[in-house]
């Protein structure tokens, strides 16, 4: 018979597995600009971003509606973005391998230019 501290601490230690498995495939975060967020055509639009690779990744790609537009090896930076047209544009930073080849580890936001 299990005791509850038992389960608790069994619990704990499977999300603590969790959560590793899941850092050792990587991920990106863009820190802003938020999703949703208007920008200024005219204005110095910058990208901040911050990438844990995993194992099969290499670098990151930066893509303006599905075209890619930069390549990035900072893993932790910022980058100043194109002049972009108005309307809704979709940013999106991809993980590649060492091929330039995106892995699946990606995120995107949506974004209105005024």
């Amino acid at each position: 018979m299990q005791t509850p501290v038992l389960r608790v601490s069994l619990f704990l230690f499977i999300l603590m597995l969790a959560g590793a498995a899941l850092a050792a495939e990587g991920s990106v975060t863009i820190v802003s600009p938020a999703d949703g967020a208007r920008l200024d055509a005219m204005g110095d639009n910058r990208i901040s971003y911050e990438v844990e690779p995993g194992p099969r990744g290499d670098h990151v790609h930066l893509y303006v509606d599905g075209n890619e537009i930069a390549v990035l090896r900072q893993l932790k930076a910022s980058y100043t973005l194109p002049a972009l047209d108005s309307g809704m544009r979709e940013i999106c930073i991809k993980v590649v391998n060492k091929g330039h080849t995106p892995i699946g580890v990606e995120q995107c936001v949506k974004v209105t230019v005024e």
